[in-house]
């Protein structure tokens, strides 16, 4: 059974979220406190973790850092919720690492299908787009049990989405992979009205990538008003 942990100051809210997931057939707990709350992410290991922005002088974005920066938990699927609804809002919190991002008040069915649909995506949940085994193409490999990349014979670890959008990539290597068809392989959103999410999360898998490979060589290439290009082998600048 998926463990999901709600972490929130409004206990209204999390009692809210809790019983509405818990019918689904999940297990869930809350903290109200977001510093015992990331402990409770180092603690119990959940599955997903749904996490407000406004609590105080800790962040919502400061525990989604402290999520990516900490081994063992560092892949965990974050939903972020809010009241901050502009977009460098919704910018800061996907630079922090979150997966997915809530605006409140929002509609609690669609909560729970985004938290079904992140669970898909990170294999948790009815297999997606998760490769089953190592898969190569070029100088890339994708190794699926880790989250990870390694080009040549250096390896760095990324997130469940980041991981998802190089896996359609390498799966159309060579052909441009449209905006609004990452949008819908990987996050399952049927429009294109959310491109900023992309571009942050490409900008942050190039820059991992640029770290394990020779300065000269790029392999996401942007073909500017169309979407992305993944080039196993590298290109020059």
């Amino acid at each position: 059974m998926n463990k999901i942990l709600i972490i929130d100051d409004d206990s209204a809210i999390c009692e809210l979220i809790k019983i509405n997931l818990e019918l689904l057939g999940y297990n869930c707990i809350y903290s109200t406190d977001p510093v015992r709350g990331f402990a409770l992410v180092k603690q119990e290991m959940p599955s997903l973790v749904i996490l407000d922005v406004m609590m105080g002088k800790v962040s919502g974005y400061d525990i989604a850092q402290k999520i990516r920066q900490t081994k063992g938990i560092s892949s965990t699927p974050i939903i972020m919720l809010t009241a901050l609804g502009e977009l460098n809002n919704k910018l800061e919190g996907f630079h922090s690492g979150v997966d997915d991002y809530m605006v409140k008040p929002f509609e609690i069915e669609e909560l729970k299908a985004r938290v079904l649909a992140l669970l898909n995506r990170t294999g948790q949940e009815i297999p997606s787009l998760r490769v089953k085994e190592i898969l190569s193409k070029g100088d890339i490999t994708l190794i699926p049990e880790s989250y990870s990349v390694q080009i040549n014979d250096k390896t760095t670890q990324l997130t469940p989405i980041e991981f998802d959008i190089l896996n359609v990539l390498m799966q159309h290597e060579g052909s441009m992979v449209s905006s609004k068809q990452l949008l819908k392989e990987v996050w399952g959103y049927d429009d294109d009205n959310d491109i900023d999410t992309i571009r942050v999360h490409i900008t942050h898998l190039r820059a991992k990538i640029d770290k394990i490979s020779t300065s000269k060589n790029k392999y996401i290439k942007t073909i500017y008003g169309g979407g992305y290009r993944l080039l196993a082998n590298g290109s020059e600048k």
